[in-house]
């Protein structure tokens, strides 16, 4: 029996992850759970899985979480130190770190420092902080397990063979719901189209990030810290169907793909359990009803936040803290209505030119990046 701890456990990957452990209670346990401001969906998880400890951001609701509670014996944590206090305890084996944006980076910072395994689904941890992360977790002895479907299936498919043997990786991408849109009909794109995803069901924020391709960027930058490659080795197809969702090249030619239907549960529970597997309920492949699987080269002219991506991974430093952080409050912005879903990626190259770019950044000067970015996208948008 395994101890979870679930950072953000009433978001999608949150629920997702807790309908995993649902299925497997003979193998896991959760332990804490936290949220952001959802006190009623935090407290019905509450009385269901029943941890021992539980933390709410917003400190407005607390009264109303306890009042919800069916049992008194859960420890309802507060303040700033609430996430080290319950991903330190000695019984703690797995953390999923399903915080949203960069908020994540502390908590996937303590989790680290507690040399516990990491099971994330927060992105930009990575790619704000991804070789001071990647250091970290060598010293303090921590696994760090992908929960993205596309960076889980190059995890299952490299497994196929020794890192050495690997030429490339191909991250998947469905394109999203403008793909074929012509480029001069994309400044016209409204907030309800954006967030029309054609075939994944995911929170505001990450879903218009697919939207611009900016996911996918985030998404080359995170390989790159997770598998130790350089750029010439991350490739981005195309493919609108979401049923391979990621492949690894070896040198030898061969090409393995990890493929199923797009549902979350299939990489969350893959990195709760690895590197075995358990019976899963999720709904079987079926490649003969499915008829066929289509394939396409990105458009970085259309969508250049890709290119961005690719910059980051080129030059590193503090260029990943101030892409995401100017990319999170532009897509506030559209998401606002304040702005066309155009600006969302001009601005975000906008900042990336302005910034002081250090090299090999301290997680101080990291934070001073993100700080900087967001001010300056407030500044240009206003």
């Amino acid at each position: 029996m395994k101890n979870v701890v679930i950072l953000g456990s009433t978001g999608s990957i949150g629920k997702s992850a807790l309908d995993v452990i649902r299925n497997l209670q003979h193998k896991f346990k959760v332990s804490a759970l936290s949220a952001n401001s959802q006190w009623e969906l935090l407290a019905k998880q509450v009385n269901e899985f029943k941890p021992e400890s539980v933390s709410l951001a917003d400190e407005r609701w607390i009264d109303s979480l306890k009042n919800n509670l069916s049992e008194n014996s859960v420890q309802i944590l507060t303040g700033a130190d609430s996430v080290r206090e319950m991903v330190s305890k000695d019984d703690v084996d797995i953390v999923i770190l399903a915080i949203v944006g960069g908020a994540g980076l502390p908590a996937a910072v303590e989790v680290i420092k507690s040399g516990k395994t990491l099971a994330l689904a927060n992105k930009e941890a990575l790619v704000m902080a991804g070789g001071l992360i990647v250091s970290m977790a060598k010293k303090y002895g921590a696994r760090i397990i992908p929960i993205d479907s596309e960076h889980s299936a190059i995890l299952q498919a490299l497994r196929a063979g020794h890192r050495d043997e690997v030429k490339k990786i191909i991250i998947t991408a469905s394109g999203g719901p403008f793909y074929n849109l012509p480029k001069e009909k994309l400044s016209e794109v409204t907030k309800e189209e954006a967030l029309n995803h054609p075939t994944w069901k995911m929170g505001e924020k990450i879903t218009i990030d697919s939207a611009t391709m900016m996911n996918k960027a985030l998404e080359v930058i995170e390989a790159k810290w997770l598998f130790g490659l350089d750029s010439t080795q991350i490739e981005v197809i195309i493919h609108p169907e979401s049923i391979v969702h990621s492949l690894v090249e070896f040198c030898d030619g061969s090409v393995i793909a990890q493929m199923g239907l797009p549902d979350m549960k299939v990489p969350i529970q893959f990195a709760l359990t690895y590197p075995q597997r358990e019976n899963g309920n999720v709904e079987s492949l079926d490649l003969v009803k499915l008829g066929s699987l289509n394939f396409k080269k990105p458009d970085m002219d259309k969508f250049p936040a890709l290119r961005l991506g690719y910059e980051v991974v080129e030059k590193g430093g503090t260029m990943g803290a101030t892409l995401n952080a100017a990319n999170e409050v532009a897509v506030q912005a559209f998401l606002n209505r304040k702005i066309k879903f155009t600006d969302i990626t001009k601005t975000v190259e906008h900042v990336m030119k302005e910034h002081n770019f250090i090299k090999d950044p301290t997680l101080q000067d990291i934070m001073d990046a993100d700080k900087f970015a967001r001010k300056e996208t407030k500044k240009c948008l206003s």
